[in-house]
């Protein structure tokens, strides 16, 4: 591994499931001198100073990016458009500015065109989280064995890029380079349709009329309670990231939607042949992914978190 020479301040703008295992896990690996955040509620200031995340903690994200050489917002992409005229004048020149967004075309967008001169701005997604959400909520292990993905843009420093990606590696990460769109297509497909999937299906169960929520959740099964964790997913920065990358999810979805109808045939006419090829498929593609190490065949009864992802 090539040396890597710590950053001296990192400013997370935002401190929940993302910006406090990056914490953790930048405080245990030695990857900067100091770190501090800015977060919108008390609550979530005095966790990140009492869980002894942070150095500092402020309302303003202004404040927070003075003096920092590496910033990586960590606030739901519905918030990028106010957060980035508020620091865009107190970034320090030379500095990294990164993000951990789902949606790369969106990022661009609303943070690019106010990037100061000299400030390199690389675009960034740690392919990794959990249902839950908050300060509390983050654990050093979180980005251990998953995919970052960074989607620089035309005219990256080379120099800047190199450093953001040894900073990812040493936080457990592996390190892929992406074109933003093409990004946001695969995530589209691999992360958003099927939360959105996840979402539709616990709310169709919750209204129905003949089963009621009692019976939900009693005899939920195992496919009922991968959906519903997957639902519990953070409220907000779901309904930013379904706005934000609305095209490819709906495309992935129009497809989705077609597959679905040639399954429904396939059952009514009692298509066993087209069933199983499907299911035959489809299995394949879940030991792909063990095997490639991103996921466990364990059970998922209440992981612990160096299982979590």
């Amino acid at each position: 591994m090539s040396e890597f020479k710590p950053f001296k301040r990192l400013a997370l703008i935002g401190i929940g499931l993302i910006g406090s295992s990056l914490a953790r896990v930048a405080k245990r690996e030695g990857l900067t001198e100091s770190i501090v955040c800015a977060a919108p509620t008390e609550r979530s200031r005095k966790a990140a100073i009492d869980l002894g995340l942070v150095a500092e903690a402020h309302a303003d994200a202004a404040a927070a990016v003075k003096g920092a050489d590496l910033v990586v917002i960590c606030a739901p992409l519905g918030a990028y458009a106010e957060i980035m005229p508020a620091i865009a004048p107190h970034l320090e020149a030379g500095a990294i500015l990164s993000d951990v967004g789902s949606v790369k075309a969106s990022a661009i967008r609303d943070i690019g065109p106010l990037v100061p001169e000299g400030v390199h701005f690389i675009p960034g997604h740690p392919v990794a989280g959990t249902e839950n959400s908050g300060p509390e909520a983050g654990f050093a292990e979180l980005f251990e064995g998953r995919w970052c993905i960074l989607t620089p843009i035309p005219g990256v420093d080379q120099q800047a890029l190199d450093r953001l990606a040894g900073f990812w590696t040493r936080a457990g990460s592996k390190v892929e380079f992406m074109e933003a769109r093409h990004h946001d297509l695969v995530l589209a497909v691999t992360s958003h349709l099927p939360h959105l999937i996840a979402y539709n299906i616990v709310g169709t169960a919750d209204d129905l009329a003949t089963v009621t929520k009692s019976e939900v959740i009693k005899f939920s099964a195992g496919g009922f309670r991968d959906f519903t964790r997957i639902a519990a997913s953070d409220p907000t920065m779901w309904r930013d990231i379904f706005l934000n990358n609305r095209e490819a999810v709906l495309e992935m979805l129009g497809r989705f939607s077609e597959d679905l109808a040639l399954l429904q045939r396939a059952i009514r006419w009692g298509d066993g042949n087209t069933l199983f090829d499907l299911f035959t498929r489809t299995r394949a593609i879940r030991r792909a992914i063990i095997d490639e190490g991103q996921d466990t065949p364990a059970a998922d009864f209440g992981r612990h978190p160096e299982t979590k992802g």
